[in-house]
């Protein structure tokens, strides 16, 4: 059995602009990856109060996560952004965008928090993607 990812938008929902509002996906390995923040690989933060600097390096750590699971950005299905202020999207779909595919973008949450773990932090991401078999 072969699986397969279907991007779906329906007609009768607004035009997502980024996002799919509808994944589906069948057969293959699912993989899940835990929030991602602008740590480097020896725990420095990258880009204390610069938010395009932490979503760079969150997407850079995105990435290294999908490869080891030997996957990459086609296959990731669903997205959650957790922000400290959401009216600073449009840096992160910026950074976002030189990673994923526009033509079929994952399902995408984006919740503004009033703090993560880290009092320097300003993005949060974590991934899920499905490894058609």
């Amino acid at each position: 059995m072969t699986g397969s990812l279907r991007f779906i938008n329906p007609p009768g929902m607004s035009k997502p602009t980024g996002y799919s509002h509808v994944v589906e996906a069948s057969g293959g390995r699912t993989i899940y990856i835990s929030g991602q923040v602008a740590l480097d690989q020896d725990r420095n933060l990258i880009g204390k109060n610069d938010l395009r600097a932490q979503a760079q390096q969150v997407f850079a750590n995105l990435k290294t996560a999908l490869e080891a699971a030997g996957t990459d950005f086609d296959h990731v299905v669903k997205l959650t952004y957790f922000v400290l202020d959401a009216s600073q999207m449009p840096i992160v779909r910026e950074v976002r965008d030189q990673y994923l595919n526009k033509q079929s973008p994952p399902a995408s949450t984006a919740v503004e928090v009033r703090r993560l773990v880290m009092e320097d932090w300003l993005i949060e991401v974590d991934a899920i993607a499905v490894i058609p078999a």
